[in-house]
């Protein structure tokens, strides 16, 4: 019977074996890890797929990357030293999947890591260096370095980055950047007992920053039966560092104002600020929209529109120019970022059951805004936030945006002014806090109307140390409140600020208070490469009708627990199972759900700036 069952195991772990990944972990940023650098030639020879495969789901051993070391770290701590200095040369190195970071003398091979050398092909040297802010035989930054390596990891086929600085003797220092891929072939299925959806990208083309993907949708509800979407995109053309996308959509997966499925075109231009050392930032999106009754609703109920919409806007990052004359203008990080914006949802037609009233989606609208940014953000190398152990770039240190401009929606036009407090704080045992105050709105006729107030507190605590597990707790707050409503959307709770899984719009109100908690516990364990974390939250939402006092407000509860599970060599994110209870629901809600989420956030997300915009009650920036 032994026998038999490990027959039956292997076999099982054979057919998952496209998704094994080697087993990569952090780095423990020693200056002598370059010296231990081996460049070998990649082995892709399968030498035994039965033993490799019952070997790759076993416990990780102490040599392995299954127990990744908690990472706290300044970002541009270990260049502080070289700064000043004289860049000779700049060397690109690349891992392949059986190397790690922890230990370069050790490398995790089986039958997973072979396989997906063998499917992958790395990204070009070019690309990585029209990446680069630095130069060759140019002073050594340690801020510019710092930034870089961070800018790097944002790149969705990168999984991690360690820039060095390697002292020659008799010479000038030389920098040599290590890399890491991400697999960036993934395949996702959606599937029930009436639809399939399937998407198929590349996210790494010929490893040259091109992603391409496509997607098919079968459902046994829809006329016609099938539909599709189409998508390419290049991260940095030419070493601008200007990001091109272009989409068409039959399965709404473009953008989308309304609610109805869309067929959509769209072309995007945008090209971040990704360092305070950068000039310029903005964007340019075009994108032509139309609703589809592809459910064969009846008139009555189906929300028939057309839009295109267009959005432009530039900015520019104040003084680094005449700052870049002075010795302390890397340790000097204060910015003043100006920038401006126009912007127009222009509906050819819009749904019958809306007229001309006033609606926050169905509306023609368009908007001329200005904002003047100032901020100064460090970064800290921090683990264990939203990924699995890999490195995550975390700000420490404020920005405050002040907007103004004009708004017209419908036949009102109106000023608009709003500002934007945000700080960042890392605790020295690797905590984070981040909080936020926004308030903003129009003024008509001497009165302010659409007047909006959201405050909110995020909190990571420091990492626990369990023997070989790992546990953190996170928590939110936030605050909102809506006065004098005529445009906007009411306060909902189906969102971030809310119980996002409260599946209905038909509770809503002018002030809502919210709580979550939660508890993660990161196990040791691994399974072809995927780690594991179960986690268990409680959420509350507490919302105000409008038109009523706060003390007849109502009350809302979630409850549950799940399971994430990463592979950090993979490009698509974590994928999460969740029970969820509420104790109280509405209409014929169910009040026990069972989910499943696929590519939620694996890395900690942030930018120096922004578009101008409104402020946003029902959906964060990102």
């Amino acid at each position: 019977m032994q026998f038999f069952l490990r027959k039956i195991l292997t076999l099982y772990c054979c057919f998952f074996a496209w998704i094994a990944s080697a087993q990569l972990e952090q780095a423990t940023d020693t200056t002598d890890l370059f010296n231990k650098i081996m460049i070998n030639s990649k082995n892709r020879f399968i030498n035994n797929v039965f033993n490799d495969a019952i070997n790759s789901m076993r416990k990780t051993s102490s040599n392995d990357s299954g127990n990744v070391e908690i990472l706290i770290e300044k970002s541009e701590e270990r260049f502080n030293k070289y700064k000043g200095r004289i860049i000779r040369y700049i060397f690109v190195q690349r891992y392949d999947f059986e190397r790690t970071f922890t230990d370069t003398s050790n490398r995790v091979t089986y039958f997973g890591t072979r396989l997906l050398n063998s499917l992958h092909t790395d990204t070009k040297e070019f690309v990585i260096r029209q990446n680069l802010f630095m130069k060759e035989h140019t002073k050594l930054n340690a801020y510019e370095l710092a930034d870089n390596e961070r800018y790097l990891r944002t790149l969705s086929f990168i999984q991690d980055v360690r820039i060095f600085t390697v002292p020659v003797k008799g010479s000038k220092d030389s920098v040599d950047i290590l890399t890491k891929d991400l697999f960036t072939l993934s395949a996702v299925v959606d599937a029930s007992v009436n639809s399939v959806k399937l998407r198929i990208s590349e996210s790494n083309l010929a490893g040259m920053a091109q992603r391409v993907q496509a997607t098919g949708l079968w459902e046994q509800n829809r006329n016609p039966k099938i539909g599709y979407e189409l998508l390419y995109s290049k991260t940095n053309i030419g070493g601008t560092f200007i990001n091109s996308t272009i989409a068409y959509s039959q399965i709404d997966g473009g953008r989308s104002d309304g609610t109805e499925p869309e067929n959509a075109f769209l072309i995007r231009l945008e090209r971040p600020l990704v360092s305070p050392f950068s000039h310029v930032a903005g964007g340019l999106e075009v994108s032509f929209n139309q609703a589809e009754n592809v459910y064969k609703k009846p008139d009555s109920l189906f929300f028939n529109y057309r839009y295109n919409y267009y959005d432009a806007w530039v900015g520019y990052n104040l003084g680094t120019k005449r700052m870049a004359e002075y010795a302390n203008y890397s340790a000097n990080r204060t910015r003043f970022f100006v920038a401006a914006r126009y912007f127009k949802a222009d509906f050819k037609y819009a749904p019958a059951q809306i007229g001309e009233t006033f609606d926050p989606i169905y509306n023609t609208r368009q908007a001329a805004l200005g904002q003047l940014t100032i901020f100064k953000q460090d970064f800290y190398k921090l683990n264990y936030i939203y990924g699995f152990g890999t490195t995550e770039d975390v700000p420490t240190g404020y920005s405050i945006s002040i907007t103004g401009g004009w708004h017209k929606q419908l036949t009102l036009e109106r000023p608009y002014g709003g500002i934007q407090l945000e700080h960042y704080l890392v605790t020295p045992k690797g905590g984070f806090i981040n909080s936020s105050f926004k308030t903003g709105g129009f003024l008509h006729n001497g009165k302010f109307q659409d007047a909006s107030t959201l405050a909110s507190v995020n909190f990571f605590t420091r990492i626990f140390n369990l023997k070989k597990w790992k546990l953190r707790e996170y928590a939110k707050f936030s605050y909102t409140q809506l006065n004098d409503r005529i445009t906007y959307e009411p306060l909902r709770i189906n969102n971030n600020y809310g119980l996002n899984e409260f599946r209905t719009d038909s509770i809503n109100g002018n002030r809502r208070i919210s709580i979550y908690s939660e508890t993660i516990l990161y196990l040791h364990r691994k399974l072809f490469g995927f780690r594991f974390a179960p986690f268990v939250f409680g959420d509350f939402s507490l919302i105000s009708f409008e038109q009523q006092d706060f003390d007849k407000s109502d009350g809302y509860v979630a409850i549950g627990a799940g399971l994430r599970t990463r592979n950090e060599n993979l490009v698509f994110g974590t994928i999460e199972l969740k029970a969820l209870y509420f104790p109280r629901t509405i209409l014929d809600l169910p009040q026990f759900r069972i989910l499943v989420s696929s590519d939620l956030r694996f890395r900690y997300q942030s930018n120096f700036v922004r578009a101008p915009n409104i402020i946003y009650l029902n959906r964060d920036d990102l």
